[in-house]
């Protein structure tokens, strides 16, 4: 792996749920109460953007199972409910960031696919050696993500449940 590319990761995760497709979709939606189901996510808004929340501007801080807080500025550029968000990402980590929403049969697929580099010195300067300990991290955030998610769904609507694929 060539150092330019170890600061580049395409990050996918994907999450199902046995829930109604618009719950799914308000839970993500509402990226401001992502830390009461999302353990090691906080978030700050800083500018709501338009009622269907395009332009929004939030920055989060973000710990997985490593020691490591990586803050990010995301503008959500653009919305189309129930199924789409896409956004771009400045601060820790600089990219492109979508999650897709689908529903086939009775489960919720969640798809979040992201494209991003680490800007930081020091990051950059160890990627060649942290690159594969960053991708489990962030896919043991995710986990947790999905996790927290199916808990806070549980508590709105009927069971579900929840499979999860990451790579």
């Amino acid at each position: 792996m060539r150092s330019s590319d170890a600061c580049i990761y395409r990050l996918s995760t994907q999450w199902r749920f046995h829930a109604p497709l618009h719950a799914v979709w308000n839970a993500i939606a509402d990226a401001d109460c992502w830390p009461l189901w999302w353990p090691g996510v906080q978030s700050v808004t800083l500018a709501p953007g338009d009622a269907q929340g395009l332009g929004a501007l939030r920055r989060y801080t973000c710990r997985g199972a490593l020691p490591l807080h990586l803050s990010f500025v995301a503008r959500v550029t653009r919305m189309e409910a129930p199924h789409l968000i896409e956004g771009q990402a400045c601060g820790d980590l600089e990219g492109m960031g979508r999650c897709l929403l689908t529903r086939e049969q009775d489960q919720t697929s969640v798809r979040f696919d992201w494209q991003v580099r680490t800007p930081g010195f020091w990051l950059n300067r160890l990627a060649p050696l942290l690159h594969p300990l960053l991708r489990w991290n962030h896919d043991r955030l995710m986990q947790a993500g999905g996790r927290g998610l199916e808990r806070y769904l549980e508590h709105d609507t009927a069971p579900h449940s929840l499979k999860k694929e990451s790579t």
